[in-house]
């Protein structure tokens, strides 16, 4: 305050620490009218992260501490909810004693929207919680995953209404078609299929305004996108963002898009438009969110009924694979675009903020780190699809392994995966310590080192190694497809317990 009113503002560092705060006043007897005074104060030890703030006392002269104003003294709490905050407040106040002490009870809530009277049970969980030795879970952050899936199944029947020739109208995998060639239009009936994706960047945002760096987040949006086109075999062709704000400011979304740019021609598709949009009221502050929709093409002219001859069919060739074939991990840059709820509440946990040095890599800071964008595997993998290597691919995104996986495979398959097979980031490591998060929810939350899978048959599994690795990716054999047994899980993870350092020293 002093700084700014003397005009040296730019010489402070100022640190914002991402939580909320709460403050109850323990008034004096009769306030707010005529008030008691000179009632003497003695105390109780103090909760951690909560804190006492005097107004009206002073030191008699027998050194007691005494009341003298009508609003007295306050305590103060900090934590990871606003709830917490508030219950953690409420145990700081009763600490404090004198004669006639009363405070309010109703402190926050309207923004508690109604939770106020069973602070005491909500305070007990939470405290439960935020303890360093209970497991977070994607749930616990915020975000459900059978949420999402059990919305995809009760829609399914409303997108399938909207069926017309050409369209399949299904959801679940990775991108919709449609086929133009059957499509009842003036097109020739040789003429390709078209993919298209639509995805967001999530709440890795936080961390872009966060650091004010929005140029990453930019390549995320397009990558999320073309990432879930290529594992359809589609060439991504065009590219369209929409960028939504409380209040524009120029030079963010100029970053943005730069990013989008970036991104772009990384994955060699035309940003060929897009939206921005003021929403005031929706969103707060220098807060935005970003979608963006991606149109790729898959040349199936060769297919029967159509004309000229070897064209591609679009993947996963769910009929080509059979027990044997072997999954091909691609190396991940980090979490990308996916967990980042969780990742935040794991940080909040640890009491680190995003200009502290990442613990997993002290070269850089946890923002910095986090920021790095997700990968685009379109140049390289559309080698080998050219050629009709593959079988099937899964875009490793949210729901991590055992969600993605599934969805390219034929239902009397299922995938064993290894997890001693390729080599973890230090990052995730350092998230699952640091939020005791269950190898099991690791497995569904994050990407684990391995941003994209892949079948093949093993006879070319050498082959497309070599193109992969001669492309610039780092590749491992990370598991293969059995026969899946009745009801059998789509996708078995072997030596799970190599991801907790607990269940590892044990069996050392």
């Amino acid at each position: 305050m002093l700084a700014c009113t003397e005009h040296w503002l730019d010489g402070v560092e100022l640190k914002v620490d991402a939580k909320f705060s709460a403050t109850v006043v323990a008034s004096a007897q009769g306030y707010p009218g005529s008030y008691a005074k000179h009632r003497p104060m003695r105390f109780n030890p103090i909760p951690k992260d909560t804190y006492i703030f005097h107004a009206g006392t002073a030191l008699d002269n027998k050194k007691q501490l005494v009341t003298t104003g009508g609003r007295v003294i306050a305590a103060t709490a900090t934590a990871s909810t606003l709830e917490e905050a508030v219950a953690k407040a409420y145990q700081g106040v009763k600490t404090i004693h004198f004669e006639g002490m009363h405070y309010r009870t109703d402190i926050a809530h309207r923004a508690l929207t109604n939770k106020t009277p069973s602070l005491a049970s909500d305070n007990k969980s939470k405290e439960e919680d935020n303890n360093a030795s209970t497991p977070l879970t994607y749930a616990s952050a915020g975000v459900s995953i059978s949420a999402g899936n059990t919305l995809v199944q009760l829609i399914k029947p409303l997108v399938a209404s909207t069926s017309r020739p050409g369209s399949t109208a299904t959801i679940g995998g990775f991108g919709g078609t449609f086929d133009l060639s059957s499509c009842n239009s003036n097109l020739p009936s040789n003429s390709p299929t078209l993919i298209g994706a639509i995805d967001g960047v999530g709440t890795k945002l936080k961390v872009a305004y966060a650091m004010g760096k929005h140029d990453t987040v930019g390549i995320d949006l397009v990558a999320m996108n073309v990432n879930d086109l290529i594992v359809q075999g589609a060439e991504p062709l065009m590219f369209l963002d929409c960028f939504t704000c409380s209040k524009l400011d120029v030079d963010v979304a100029a970053s943005f898009v730069a990013g989008v740019a970036h991104g772009c021609r990384e994955a060699h598709c035309a940003l060929i438009g897009g939206e921005t949009a003021e929403m005031p009221g929706l969103l707060t502050g220098s807060e935005y969110d970003a979608v963006g929709a991606a149109v790729g093409v898959v040349d199936t002219r060769g297919k029967e009924g159509g004309g000229g001859n070897g064209g591609k069919k679009i993947l996963p060739d769910t009929g080509s694979m059979q027990r044997g074939d072997i999954l091909l991990g691609l190396a991940s840059s980090g979490p990308h675009s996916n967990g980042f709820s969780l990742i935040r509440a794991i940080l909040q946990r640890q009491h680190l903020s995003y200009f502290d040095a990442a613990p997993w890599d002290p070269s850089t800071s946890v923002g910095l780190s986090l920021l790095t964008p997700t990968r685009i595997y379109v140049r390289s993998l559309l080698k080998v699809v050219r050629r009709d290597l593959i079988k099937g691919m899964a875009h490793i995104t949210g729901g991590g392994l055992v969600e993605n996986i599934p969805r390219m495979l034929p239902k009397h398959l299922a995938a064993e995966v290894d997890l001693t097979t390729w080599e973890r980031p230090a990052v995730f490591a350092w998230l699952q310590r640091a939020g005791s998060v269950r190898s099991e929810e690791m497995s569904r939350a994050f990407n684990n080192g391995l941003g994209m899978v892949v079948v093949v048959s093993e006879a070319a599994g050498g082959e497309v190694i070599r193109e992969l690795e001669g492309a610039g990716e780092r590749v491992w054999k990370v598991g293969r497809l059995v026969e899946r047994s009745d009801q059998g899980d789509r996708c078995v993870l072997l030596n799970l317990e190599e991801w907790d350092e607990e269940k590892r020293k044990e069996k050392k």
